[in-house]
């Protein structure tokens, strides 16, 4: 429509005293509603669930387009699951392989919906599903911090074992969650889209309700999103004033974090925890029967096993579940949905290291996401992310990206 036959159209509408919605402004609202309840995740299903499904069919009503070049990604994420469902098909009668089946078919159906929205206004639409996405870690944050401080007697609620867990039900799950939006914060700041206090006042409850969850795997992923995040917008330049202004703010974010830490750490309490959670040697990983050791013993088991476990039966042979989505793909997708995800993440990499060096107007968006889903990939020989909604949001919107034919002259 020509912006002519747009203003006629909302003049019309203003004469019959109607209200006129474009498309364009409906599709992004409801992506910003799809993030902003993310961080509600307490319960099963989540609002997330049923705001995907309205989002999917505004879409499918006003226009949703596959591109070929998607057929890849989408081809592998559904003989993954099919091998789930091959592997489920002995265990048919417990509820919970059922449901774990289920839930990576609909994870599956996210990651492929977000991938084809990128084909259409990519940059209005990564705005919009940032923006929802640290209204929710606010949100999620705020839970966190009120619980962990027993604000109001909430530490029942959204604490788990002297961590915040906030409006989620791990706090494993919930730090990881917070660090997208940190880093694309970090990132607007560097580049100059906003100020440096401005961001810390923006980062700074994310940043809290993280630290308190006292999930190493968070730390990890924030420290090593971060770095990458900062060497890649180093690389990628386009002047040396840019690189000089990249260096000086994050050492001085390097310090103001410093100090904050110190800070935190003078509290008994939080810095008893600390202790604990900080040593990279837990009691439940060590021995024979630890979490490592069952990894390794369970390895000659699912070379004789086609079919894997079953969906969940991991825990039937050991103590507890794997904790490594590698070794998780064969034990509950069987050996088609282990080679597959195997396949999956080599060729993310490929895409994903591309497509940061490639210039275009996303580029910068392009690599907070990438810096987060790398270290998240690298991260799942030792966490359960095969699960995380949020992970399925950066993968699609990963492809979404690599997909799309760059401008001609294209600008940062």
């Amino acid at each position: 429509m020509s912006a002519l036959a747009h203003r006629q159209g909302v003049d019309e509408g203003r004469r019959q005293g109607g209200l006129r919605i474009s498309h364009a402004a409906l599709k992004r609202g409801t992506l910003w509603l799809l993030t902003a309840v993310s961080f509600l995740a307490m319960i099963e299903p989540s609002p997330y669930e049923f705001i995907f499904l309205v989002t999917l069919f505004v879409f499918m009503l006003t226009g949703l387009r596959l591109s070929q070049k998607l057929l890849p990604m989408a081809v592998l994420l559904l003989l993954y699951n099919i091998g789930g469902v091959i592997s489920l098909i002995p265990w048919m009668d417990e509820e919970p392989s059922v449901r774990f089946t289920a839930v990576s078919v609909y994870l599956m159906i996210t990651a492929i919906f977000f991938a084809a929205i990128m084909a259409e206004d990519p940059i209005g639409r990564l705005e919009t599903l940032r923006k929802g996405y640290l209204f929710a870690a606010w949100c999620g944050g705020l839970a966190a911090i009120l619980g962990y401080f027993d604000v109001g007697g909430l530490a029942g609620i959204f604490t788990y074992a002297a961590r915040a867990s906030g409006t989620f039900k791990d706090p494993n799950v919930l730090g990881p969650f917070l660090v997208l939006p940190i880093v694309f914060t970090l990132q607007h700041v560097l580049i100059g889209r906003v100020g440096l206090m401005r961001g810390a006042m923006v980062m700074s409850v994310p940043l809290m309700a993280l630290f308190l969850s006292f999930s190493r795997g968070a730390w990890g992923n924030l420290a090593g999103s971060t770095l990458l995040m900062v060497g890649l917008l180093f690389l990628t330049a386009p002047n040396a004033s840019r690189r000089t202004r990249i260096v000086a703010l994050t050492l001085l974010a390097l310090v103001l974090v410093v100090a904050a830490l110190l800070v935190a750490l003078s509290f008994e309490n939080i810095r008893s925890v600390f202790e604990i959670r900080a040593s990279l040697d837990q009691s439940y990983d060590q021995g024979v029967t630890g979490r490592f050791g069952s990894q390794l013993r369970s390895i000659p088991l699912l070379l004789d096993a086609p079919n894997g476990f079953g969906p969940l039966r991991f825990r039937w042979h050991f103590p507890e579940d794997p904790h490594n989505v590698y070794i998780n793909a064969f034990a509950s997708y069987g050996w088609l949905g282990g080679f597959t995800y195997l396949a999956l993440m080599a060729i993310t990499c490929h895409a994903g290291w591309r497509l940061v060096f490639t210039r275009t107007p996303w580029q910068n968006h392009a690599i907070a996401i990438w810096s987060v889903l790398f270290i998240t990939i690298l991260q799942g020989v030792q966490i359960d992310t095969d699960h995380w909604r949020h992970f399925y949001l950066m993968f699609g919107l990963l492809w979404g990206l690599a997909v799309l034919r760059a401008p001609e002259s294209s600008a940062r």
